[in-house]
């Protein structure tokens, strides 16, 4: 099995659980947020949707500059997220999956003013940025969604509100 495929292979089955997070945000609850510092309930869910195609692209480069860093809007609907959701997984698997052993571990660079910050073969930026920065965020979406008073799937195993054994 390739890097490309141990990649897309994981990234195909977390996408079924950030999925049905994602799916269960309330469009009328999109500007909420559990504290002034944090990111509305909208925000975080976007960022979630789309950052599997913002690093499938990124990915694809040899460096990005972070003052190209574009952050995610606030959507207008938690259809429009799930859409950006689905076909950034389905572009990300693509590009992902094209790239061979070589490809993925030639080096990144996120820099700024010209000066790399840090310097990853691109299978590292995957794993780190991609993989583990998605379920970072969404433990936190989980948290939003249950401050919420909403039920949550099971994720890894039960849940206090689903349980897939039994």
């Amino acid at each position: 099995m390739s890097l490309a495929d141990t990649i897309t292979a994981e990234l195909e089955r977390e996408a079924v659980s950030t999925r049905n997070l994602l799916q269960l945000v309330p469009d009328d609850k999109l500007t909420w947020k559990p504290h002034d510092t944090s990111m509305t309930l909208g925000l975080l869910a976007n960022h979630i949707a789309t950052l599997p195609g913002g690093m499938a692209l990124v990915g694809a480069m040899d460096h990005l500059d972070y003052g190209n860093f574009t952050p995610p809007s606030q959507p207008e609907s938690t259809a429009a997220v799930l859409a950006a959701f689905d076909e950034g997984v389905k572009q990300a698997v693509a590009t992902i999956g094209a790239m061979s052993d070589a490809d993925l571990m030639k080096s990144w660079s996120l820099n700024k003013g010209g000066s790399a910050i840090f310097s990853v073969p691109r299978a590292g930026l995957f794993r780190t940025i991609l993989l583990n920065h998605l379920y970072h965020h969404r433990g936190q979406l989980s948290v939003y969604l249950r401050m919420l008073g909403l039920r949550l799937p099971s994720i890894y195993g039960p849940s206090a509100d689903e349980n897939p054994f039994g």
